[in-house]
């Protein structure tokens, strides 16, 4: 299944479907680990550039030369194109929770209509046991009304690219991903706060959790307005890489806009990706961060993963963040170690709400990353830290997805806002504004969905889908090129 901006390719592990890795925290930290922000003191700087994407400041490179990995020439346009559903567009990468085919498609499951629940719904395909790709005969929203969608019957992939103009979106109401072999394409989530009161219980947000979260792809979508986090990878804290989520891959997403001044239980919040402690094999590759306070993301604990070629706009305390938090950890008599990641081919820039001075990557304890050719700039496209002072440089990779090719980070910022969320040539109102406001440096944190124009609304669509019996992933991938 292709990827507009980076591809991928399969993982030779028996029993995988199509690869993947890891997400959000079963308890946040306490408040005074969250209040504190990362400064910008010190760190590695790239030189002063301007707003574009190919003049942004200059690359820089740590324990590998600047721009190492990327395609020749640095065209967001002429990458190579790459095994399963390699772009020819972008770029190519592949590894742990890429856009590969399920093994067989199983059985072609149509949903009919827009109902939060019932016959032909979503949420009953959802519920199906068995191998199945989920197709659509309908398009526009699907209200959720406070409640969840949860995928705990392996081997699924729902196909958002199937459904006619405006395409899916669900609204007031998240996603949890309990099980594994899962792929998810080309649907939009406006979660919201539905009107609930604070502390009510409804925190809604798109995430994976628990030991039977592995082998999961979340591609092209667009996921707004969480309370909790927008978009995470999740599990129990103690039990190790095998009793967590892991192998998962997020990519090409638009993942803005977490609700601040809001009906979270502890307060103020906006968090973009948590990857919680112990998660392993987590690719966070091509998406879009705008306008998230914090988790732009944040690898805990033992985490382990790749962030590459993502766009980081408008980050308030913390861009991207490594480390655990301590005293998460006491009762436990583990000392915990700190997240090992690869950032590569990054792009950040500062917006309204970002501290002065905010580095790329932080740390609020441990943080370890190996950093090559990334691009860190303010809000007026001077200098801004790549890294805070205590972040441990790695010398080679800690983890790097077989096949991975990274653009140049030059080359990141037009390639996201051209090829990034659900619908890249079909977008709605809400990406369309996000999209604009990282082009103009406009945008800033919003409290409510209704502080920018509420929860969308779209009249029904509809057609009869004709799935082929053969070559169902072909099939699949030139419906998403026509999106993408």
């Amino acid at each position: 299944m292709k990827a507009a901006v980076l591809s991928f390719v399969l993982l030779g592990c028996t029993g995988c479907t199509f690869l993947a890795g890891c997400s959000r925290a079963a308890s946040s930290p306490g408040p005074g680990d969250e209040a504190a922000g990362q400064g910008g003191a010190g760190g590695t700087t790239p030189g002063a550039g301007g707003h574009g994407g190919a003049t942004a400041g200059a690359q820089t490179g740590a324990g590998g030369a600047p721009g190492g990995g990327a395609d020749a020439g640095g065209s967001a346009t002429t990458g190579s194109a790459g095994g399963t559903g390699g772009s020819a567009t972008t770029g190519s990468a592949g590894g742990a929770g890429g856009s590969g085919p399920v093994d067989g498609v199983g059985t072609i499951l149509k949903v009919t209509n827009l109902d939060a629940d019932g016959p032909g719904s979503l949420r009953e395909a959802i519920e199906t046991r068995g191998p199945r790709t989920i197709v659509f005969e309908v398009g526009g929203i699907i209200d959720l009304n406070k409640t969840r969608l949860d995928i705990t019957e392996p081997f699924v992939t729902i196909a958002g690219q199937t459904a006619p103009s405006p395409g899916v979106t669900l609204i007031r109401g998240g996603m949890k991903i309990r099980t594994h072999d899962v792929r998810i394409q080309h649907l939009r989530f406006r979660m919201g706060d539905a009107g609930a009161a604070p502390a009510s219980g409804f925190e809604p947000d798109v995430t994976t959790d628990g030991a039977s979260a592995y082998n999961i792809v979340i591609d092209h979508c667009s996921v707004a307005w969480g309370v909790d986090e927008n978009l995470s990878v999740s599990g129990p804290r103690f039990d190790g890489p095998d009793g967590t989520s892991r192998r998962v891959t997020l990519s090409n997403n638009i993942i803005a806009e977490g609700l601040l001044e809001s009906i979270h239980e502890k307060g103020s919040h906006s968090m973009g990706t948590l990857v919680h402690d112990h998660c392993t094999d987590v690719t966070v590759v091509g998406n879009l961060y705008a306008n998230n306070n914090e988790r732009n993301p944040w690898y805990k604990g033992f985490a382990t993963g790749a962030i590459v070629n993502n766009v980081v706009y408008n980050p308030g305390k913390w861009a991207m963040r490594l480390g655990p938090v301590l005293k998460e950890w006491e009762s436990s008599g583990v000392t915990p170690e700190p997240p090992r990641v690869s950032i590569v081919g990054n792009y950040m820039r500062h917006g309204a709400n970002t501290l002065p001075g905010l580095p790329m990557i932080g740390t609020n304890s441990l943080g370890s990353a190996y950093l090559e050719d990334n691009i860190a700039v303010d809000a007026l496209g001077a200098a801004a830290p790549i890294a805070s002072p205590d972040i441990i440089v790695l010398t080679e990779k800690p983890a790097w997805p077989d096949g991975l090719v990274a653009l140049p980070a030059a080359s990141v910022l037009d390639a996201v806002l051209a090829h990034a969320g659900a619908r890249p040539r079909d977008r709605d109102e809400v990406d369309l504004r996000i999209v604009e406001d990282v082009l103009s440096g406009d945008g800033m944190f919003v409290n409510s969905q209704d502080e920018v124009g509420g929860y969308p609304a779209a009249a029904p669509t509809s057609r009869p889908l004709d799935a082929p019996t053969e070559d169902i992933e072909g099939w699949l991938d030139r419906l998403a090129d026509e999106l993408e």
